[in-house]
């Protein structure tokens, strides 16, 4: 019995995970509980038939036979239309035994019945049942009253005899899946025998027993555990809400996902479930341009000025021009044949090939060279000559020129004559020529079209023997190095 009961606890804590059930959805059922065995009805006291059997159904505590244990389990399975069929097997002890005696007996009750113990007698029963639940019938989810028959077979001390078994119940749902049931079975002994044998030992008697446990239902498949029984579930791999049937609305926009085109987010019915956030009709997953209103024709991407060219694509989005163009109009203020937006020098003519400016001539470059050379420094030192007032006039005189060419690129060159070690003197060519760019700088050229380089005493251009040979020598030179569209300096 006690392994019994520690079974029927995990039985219990398995079938409480169930819920969300109808009979329909969980056709099994396990009950257990305590039964109580009266033999009152057998004792054939009282007057007329009611009387004599269906008289003090209740009295538990002078009639009734009670095991305080685990003492009943059953198993049924739901058939359909309320009906369901189920087996039950019991245990119990008999030591209330009621007879009838005399009503004026010192043993007796008023009506004549005595109560004995037959020597604590073994009770085995099993019974077969069909029966009706009006559940349905009376609309309630929590009671459900029912009605039973069936038969069975009772072991009674050394006697065992078969009965037809007429019952009720009534069962309290906690939830669907889990209820407290109470029962109760008048066993008329189809052999009917309330003889006594020579020990006093009953034989065969009909008898009420009466059931109180709980019932637990099981059996339905919920395959994704959404509540939903596999057979009313219209998706059962996955887990769904009950109003789409079983299936899923990921994104909560009341269109279940496999007929939403964006179920993952909230969207329109109007767009099969896909959003429109900017409101021009076209969904989001269609629209270019989906944060801002625009045209079906420019797939949901606005025009501002109405030349046909998306803003987007449009680089002059607010004035119209040609596709050609980019959407811009046509300007060229220097007609040089390279329109405005793409002229580096709008207002002096130049080829397209140096997009639009004018080319270094040969002529300028030589007006560098000898200007360049007319800076003059401090000996071994990288300032500009004290006193000397032609220098500033030099470094003007370049600026004008190197203005003419905004996208070319020039290197000033820093050299020196042979005096001294090669490492001082390339650390001195490196800072004159740093020197006069900074100078440049600050008169306004552009630092992005100027590089420095120091190359020492390494490029002669006279003999380093001669005092007028290392004069020339200590100079710096300004070359033209490409534009800053060829990707060097």
């Amino acid at each position: 019995m006690k392994h019994l009961n520690k079974l029927v606890v995990a039985v219990m804590m398995v079938m409480g995970l169930s819920s969300h059930a109808q009979d329909s959805n969980n056709p099994w059922a396990i009950s257990f509980g305590v039964n109580a065995v009266d033999t009152r009805t057998s004792s054939g006291s009282g007057s007329g038939f009611f009387d004599q059997h269906f008289s003090q159904p209740f009295g538990a505590k002078d009639n009734w036979n009670v095991l305080p244990s685990l003492s009943y389990i059953g198993v049924s399975r739901y058939v359909g239309s309320g009906f369901s069929i189920g087996l039950q097997g019991s245990v119990n002890k008999i030591d209330k035994y009621v007879t009838f005696n005399n009503p004026g007996a010192a043993e007796s009750d008023s009506r004549g019945n005595s109560v004995a113990n037959p020597g604590d007698l073994m009770y085995y029963g099993i019974d077969a049942t069909i029966k009706y639940s009006f559940k349905e019938v009376i609309k309630s989810k929590v009671i459900d009253p029912s009605l039973s028959v069936g038969g069975g077979y009772t072991f009674f001390g050394d006697s065992s005899y078969g009965t037809v078994n007429p019952g009720a119940g009534l069962t309290f749902w906690f939830t669907d899946a889990i209820g407290l049931e109470l029962a109760t079975r008048y066993k008329w002994a189809v052999a009917a025998d309330n003889r006594e044998d020579a020990a006093g030992v009953p034989d065969a008697p009909s008898h009420f027993q009466h059931t109180a446990g709980l019932i637990f239902k099981f059996g339905g498949k919920d395959t994704d555990g959404d509540g939903i029984y596999d057979k009313d579930d219209a998706c059962p791999e996955v887990a769904g809400l009950k109003q789409f049937n079983g299936c899923p609305d990921t994104d909560g926009d009341g269109i279940v996902d496999g007929s939403d085109a964006c179920p993952d987010v909230f969207g329109l019915a109007a767009f099969n479930g896909c959003p429109d956030t900017d409101g021009d009709g076209i969904a989001d997953k269609d629209d270019a341009c989906p944060d801002v209103a625009g045209l079906a024709a420019l797939k949901g991407c606005p025009d501002t000025d109405g030349d046909g060219i998306a803003d987007k694509d449009d680089k002059c989005p607010t004035v119209k021009g040609p596709k050609e163009n980019g959407g811009c109009p046509v300007l060229d203020a220097d007609k040089d044949g390279v329109a405005d937006k793409d002229d580096d020098c709008p207002t002096v003519a130049g080829p397209a090939s140096n997009r639009g400016c004018p080319e270094v001539t040969t002529e300028a470059l030589e007006d560098l060279k000898v200007q360049a050379r007319a800076v003059y420094f401090n000996s071994g030192k990288a300032t500009f000559k004290t006193g000397d007032k032609e220098t500033p006039v030099r470094l003007d005189a370049i600026k004008e020129i190197l203005k003419n060419y905004p996208n070319a690129k020039f290197s000033i060159e820093g050299h020196t004559d042979s005096t001294g070690s090669a490492k001082i003197n390339q650390k001195l060519s490196e800072d004159r020529a740093n020197a006069v760019m900074n100078a440049l700088i600050e008169r306004g050229v552009n630092p992005e079209n100027l590089s420095a380089k120091g190359l020492g005493s390494s490029v002669p251009v006279a003999s380093n023997k001669t005092a007028a040979g290392k004069a020339q020598n200590r100079r710096t030179e300004i070359k033209h190095v490409g534009s800053k569209y060829e990707g060097k300096i």
